[in-house]
């Protein structure tokens, strides 16, 4: 059996714990692992001496295992985040435990700001790493160090890993079960819990889309929704100002104030990001995808591709829809 040791500076983000915890269970119960290879043995372990790990809900995990008790050989050390992890005070007892369990664990990873934990105990030093973005300044200020990125959903250097925000532990976890297990375990995996094997959007854990729903115009954001469902249609100037009642010469100057876009690269940066998410949940050729996008031809996908992203839809395919390597 490989395993996992989950565990974290009360008080931890409950789904920093409960969202990896499901995905290594489910890799048990789902019978998604192979008959030939091991599967998890999952421990929850607490930094004090008692058997309860506080969280950020009021709710105590219970059944938890002092560190103490926490002997021998550890295939995956999974260190999560929460307030308890973000108040810039580190127990050095604990950050000692860290750094002596990770000399005996197959690999090391961080859930959102566990990562400032693996930074204290000097695993991330001279390494790439992410965190949760809101927080991706402070752990580079603090650890000048770790080399911060702050867009990926998940990083590997070497034997450690390091996760964005929250819910990307999940990402991450399926992640390993795919490296353990294969493609075939993590999908029947990801089906059974209902999430992407590849979250759309694959490398960018704060996405322009997220930040375009902030936008404070309600006849703006009501727009995007509708722009969604018409992309295949040409979105010219006149006819989107149209659609929302405004002139062409206005409608630019909503759009560069809402979005710092205006409307030919709002326009474009939304076909990019809904072929990346058929790119990474459907099995549709580019070809495909470049006409269900509104992209004249699959040629033209690639050239907006390129701009926006830095990378063509081939290579994103190649990049973020195989296994994590180093």
């Amino acid at each position: 059996m490989r395993k996992i040791v989950i565990t974290g500076p009360p008080p931890v983000q409950i789904l920093d714990i409960a969202g990896p915890l499901e995905v290594f269970a489910n890799a048990v119960f789902a019978n998604a692992v192979p008959a030939n290879s091991p599967g998890y043995e999952i421990t929850l372990a607490t930094p004090d001496a008692t058997t309860v790990l506080q969280t950020n809900r009021g709710f105590a995990l219970t059944n938890a295992v002092p560190l103490a008790e926490v002997t021998g050989p550890i295939d995956t050390l999974l260190v999560t985040g929460g307030p308890g992890a973000e108040s810039g005070t580190y127990d050095p007892v604990y950050v000692a435990w860290i750094a002596q369990a990770a000399t005996r664990s197959r690999r090391v990873a961080s859930i959102c700001t566990g990562a400032f934990l693996l930074a204290a105990a000097g695993l991330l030093d001279n390494r790439q790493a992410v965190t949760h973005w809101d927080f991706c300044d402070r752990l580079a200020r603090e650890f000048p160090a770790v080399q911060v990125k702050p867009d990926p959903i998940y990083l590997r250097d070497g034997s450690i890993y390091t996760s964005a925000g929250i819910t990307a532990g999940m990402d991450l976890a399926l992640a390993l079960v795919e490296e353990d297990h294969g493609h075939a375990a993590a999908l029947a995996i990801a089906r059974k819990l209902v999430m992407f094997l590849v979250r759309p959007g694959g490398q960018a854990q704060y996405s322009h889309m997220l930040s375009h729903q902030a936008v404070t115009s309600q006849p703006l954001r009501e727009l995007q929704v509708w722009m969604l469902e018409h992309l295949r249609e040409p979105l010219t100037v006149d006819r989107l100002a149209e659609r929302i009642g405004v002139s062409p010469r206005h409608f630019t100057r909503i759009c560069l104030r809402e979005t710092s876009m205006n409307p030919g690269q709002f326009v474009d940066r939304m076909r990019v990001e809904a072929a990346q998410q058929m790119i990474d949940s459907s099995s549709m050729g580019l070809k495909e995808i470049a006409d269900a996008t509104g992209f004249s031809t699959a040629d033209a996908m690639r050239r907006t591709f390129s701009r926006i992203l830095g990378i063509t839809p081939a290579e994103y395919i190649h990049r973020f829809k195989r296994p994590i390597k180093s």
